[in-house]
């Protein structure tokens, strides 16, 4: 390699890794800045009264939310903006990062080494353009393995979400939920699956740079459906770790739940215009606690956390934000069936059974 090209790749490489801490720092700084507001309105001040009133008026929607109090709100129907935008989303990052991982990051012995696979990349031309990426340790292959294998999880997740706005949920016209609300759910669904591949993204979006500036060199190769190699794509999922597995076992077991307690909510108003007097939710985890389905929510995303092992800070707080978020509505429509029914069941807890 000449001079220059030691140059450009470490221009190249100082650049990428600049810009992957700017995005690792401004994730980290949206978390923070949306959970501090719902903890500091949380706190039990009377001084606090005003600023709790102004952040429930935010998260207000459907039931919970009055009436007369329409203004600066959308229908609760646009839910499925955020599932359509999840989906997309979740799907260009998965298919990016695992076709990345099998290209740049083999786990196997028999695969193609680095050096190796760099050259079959470039052609034997660009050498610093994979270089730059130095994904070489056991280590590094593998969390870039364990980003598929979260985002795999998420994928999953947002389908059946998708799947169940359009059929189970019915939403009444009337169901509103605050402009607010819905900017932070169309945001929350972008940051949520970056922030599971930080620890890739950034070398990621720029390996499909590479790829696509060298297109014409490898159009056979990629356009190849017969070549392709879909045991090479799969075996190194079988190579995580117990703590990947447990994380999974985790989020399948609040993943089925929540699709339980979606299921009785929905059959709570089987026709989407039908107008009929909300009732008591019966039935799974409803016996227990007043939000089941936010329960379940949580335990997906600590299903999440412990899949990626607990060692990046910013799935921590992703998972902080989410538990603030849905414990500060599950108090909400708590308050809300106790005073909307007499009858209410004194044991159901709001959020958390016997904690919260």
């Amino acid at each position: 390699m000449n001079i220059l090209g030691i140059l450009i790749e470490a221009f190249a490489l100082q650049s990428m890794n600049t810009i992957k801490t700017g995005l690792i720092w401004l994730l980290r700084a949206a978390w923070i800045a949306g959970t501090l507001p719902i903890l500091i309105a949380s706190l039990p001040s009377s001084r606090l009264n005003s600023f709790h009133t102004l952040l429930l008026g935010f998260a207000k929607r459907g039931k919970t939310m009055q009436s007369s109090s329409h203004k600066f709100t959308v229908p609760q129907s646009f839910f499925l903006h955020f599932y359509l935008l999840a989906v997309v989303w979740t799907t260009i990052l998965l298919m990016g990062t695992w076709y990345f991982a099998y290209k740049v990051a083999p786990l196997s012995a028999e695969s193609l080494s680095y050096p190796v696979a760099a050259s079959h990349l470039t052609g034997g031309s660009h050498i610093f353009t994979l270089h730059k990426y130095r994904f070489t340790s056991a280590e590094d292959r593998l969390n870039v393995w364990n980003a598929v294998f979260l985002l795999l999880l998420m994928e999953v997740h947002v389908l059946r979400r998708l799947y169940e706005t359009f059929y189970v949920f019915n939403y009444t016209s009337s169901a509103r939920m605050h402009i607010f609300g819905y900017l932070t759910g169309l945001y929350f669904y972008i940051a949520a699956p970056l922030s599971l591949c930080t620890f890739c993204a950034v070398e990621v979006v720029n390996f499909a740079a590479d790829q696509v500036a060298e297109f014409n060199v490898e159009s056979q190769d990629m356009l190849s459906i017969t070549n392709f190699d879909l045991r090479g794509y799969v075996k190194p999922m079988t190579r995580l770790g117990w703590c990947q597995w447990a994380g999974a076992a985790i989020y399948a077991w609040g993943w089925l739940h929540q699709y339980f307690c979606h299921a009785i909510l929905g059959s709570l108003r089987e026709h989407r215009d039908q107008t009929v007097e909300y009732v008591i939710p019966h039935g799974d985890w409803f016996d227990i606690v007043s939000s089941p389905h936010y329960l379940a929510e949580m335990i997906i995303y600590t299903g999440l956390l412990v899949a990626s092992g607990g060692a990046d800070f910013t799935i921590w707080l992703l998972l902080v934000f989410v538990l603030a978020n849905l414990a500060f509505a599950a108090a909400e429509t708590h308050r809300w069936y106790r005073q909307k029914f007499e009858d209410y069941p004194l044991n159901r807890w709001a959020f958390i059974p016997f904690v919260y």
